[in-house]
């Protein structure tokens, strides 16, 4: 997303004003939720205490209990034929970085990340979830030389139920362009436009001092 008035293209990785800046998929998902969060983090020091949040504290006790999820059932029933659980990885290329819980290798010869989220699932996956899933996508790509064309979500407030996401070009594509524009936000100190969902400011934590 441009500031009004910004006439300079977004840069490529490969025109990056600092090159030992990384983001993180955690960045992306403050993005999508509203871009100025990465501007009031990043550029200002201004803590979320997000420690304080509801959803985020129940999606930490996730993580750390994830073991009581009969996981082994879940990765059969996507034809895994091996699997790595807590994968570290950064993309040198496009300068991000993320934890993927888990990344299924499956029998087609294909990856695909697997993450599990505490919340219900409603008929549709989120847009969050969803480029989140790109990202990790991009990351296994990268660091395991294989295809990804889709990603799987456990529910776990839905009696695990796992949605697939099937991959387009142009949902990569999106993806490292989230990624641009956050480096973009972050290099250059510019104050972009908020979300256009007002209700999501009514608990905002930067509400205060977001004008």
């Amino acid at each position: 997303m441009q500031a009004e008035g910004e006439a300079a293209a977004i840069p490529e990785p490969e025109q990056k004003i600092e090159q030992d800046v990384f983001v993180t998929v955690s960045d992306a998902l403050e993005y999508l939720f509203c871009p100025r969060f990465i501007f009031f983090m990043h550029c200002l020091g201004i803590a979320q205490r997000e420690e304080r949040r509801y959803k985020v504290q129940k999606g930490r006790e996730l993580h750390e209990s994830r073991e009581k999820v009969n996981r082994d059932y879940v990765r059969k029933r996507l034809n895994c034929v091996r699997k790595e659980i807590s994968v570290y990885l950064t993309s040198q290329k496009y300068h991000f970085k993320g934890e993927v819980d888990e990344v299924l290798f499956l029998e087609d010869g294909t990856a695909a990340p697997l993450d599990y989220k505490y919340a219900e699932f409603k008929n549709t996956v989120y847009r969050t979830h969803k480029f989140q899933a790109a990202l990790y996508g991009l990351l296994i790509m990268e660091h395991f030389g294989v295809d990804v064309k889709r990603g799987f979500i456990c529910y776990t407030r839905s009696n695990n139920y796992v949605a697939e996401i099937d991959f387009k070009q142009k949902d990569y594509e999106k993806a490292k362009e989230i990624v641009r524009e956050i480096l973009m936000i972050i290099q250059r100190g510019y104050y972009p436009d908020g979300t256009k969902q007002k209700a999501r400011c009514v608990d905002c934590t930067y509400k205060n001092i977001c004008v």
